[in-house]
């Protein structure tokens, strides 16, 4: 599947609403007015209503009398954030979507005992790319959320972006555990959860996917690497999805995949009540677009 696979999926479906929290940032309205011109979603922005006014007047935003618009005048990006997690709570919305407000003022309200979005599972971040050369897209989790996750959540992590890319389309998807080599070695606990992941996924522990590892990042995507390391798995060179073993991993491979690999990237929370927009100030209005593109698809 490919991104405007993707696109295509989310026209075919309801169309949904998404609700951003602190909607002073002019890419916000930038990749809003692209998600509109596509009739992708509808929205409802929650900010202080000068600084709205003054970002989507610099984004040049067309649709601020649409029906498929509304504005939530709040006082700060803490009240921003509440207000955009309770109408999604309030199922006014089914995606949430990160503004300029910082990712700890979020996911509190988000993690509200009483008014956020818990489900009792880990939250995690998926992030996909579209490469140059690749025909379909590849997803990384966790570069964003979780530092150094033990076995009993890499499975966790694992179920959540299954769950995910099965929504978006993918049947039965490849994730490869990356590690630092292919062999197992007690020294490095990567390679150990590798092994443990790829046959609890053989004894039906993990489903919904193949899993295999550990395998470094070169066998995961390419058939030329694994073939000459004699490596045989329907996984490696084929992954659809990679389990970094941390967050510096993940960090380093997202934005080297982004500045080097010239991908364009959307990135997303899995795990509450709703998918969450998850994106970088510094991302391109078409990362947004892509990152809503994910979130929409896996709407339930």
């Amino acid at each position: 599947m490919d991104l405007n696979t993707l696109f295509h999926k989310i026209k075919n479906q309801e169309p949904q609403t998404i609700a951003v929290a602190h909607a002073t940032d002019p890419t916000v309205f930038e990749s809003a007015e692209k998600a509109l011109e596509k009739n992708l979603a509808s929205f409802i922005f929650t900010g202080p209503e000068s600084e709205m006014e003054k970002a989507l007047n610099e984004a040049s935003f067309t649709f601020r009398d649409d029906t498929r618009v509304s504005f939530v005048n709040t006082d700060s990006d803490k009240e921003s954030a509440l207000t955009a997690v309770e109408i999604v709570k309030q199922d006014k919305a089914r995606v949430l979507m990160k503004g300029m407000v910082s990712t700890s003022i979020l996911l509190k309200a988000v993690l509200n005992k009483e008014n956020g979005l818990r489900t009792g599972k880990i939250l995690s971040h998926l992030a996909g790319f579209s490469l140059p050369g690749r025909d379909r897209l590849l997803f990384i989790t966790d570069a964003a959320m979780n530092i150094t996750p033990d076995l009993k959540e890499k499975v966790q992590i694992i179920d959540n972006a299954v769950y995910a890319v099965n929504k978006m389309g993918v049947d039965k998807p490849k994730v490869a555990v990356i590690a630092a080599v292919e062999t197992v070695n007690p020294a490095m606990q990567a390679t150990v959860d590798g092994a443990a992941l790829t046959q609890m996924n053989r004894r039906n522990q993990i489903k919904g996917c193949e899993v295999d590892g550990p395998l470094g990042f070169d066998n995961a995507v390419s058939r030329t690497a694994s073939s000459q390391k004699g490596i045989t798995s329907e996984v490696a060179g084929n992954a659809d999805i990679l389990l970094v073993p941390g967050i510096e991993t993940g960090n380093v491979l997202y934005k080297s995949l982004t500045y080097f690999g010239q991908a364009v990237v959307g990135g997303m929370i899995v795990g509450a009540k709703a998918p969450i927009v998850l994106t970088s100030r510094s991302d391109s209005a078409d990362s947004k677009l892509f990152s809503m593109a994910m979130a929409l698809s896996t709407t339930k």
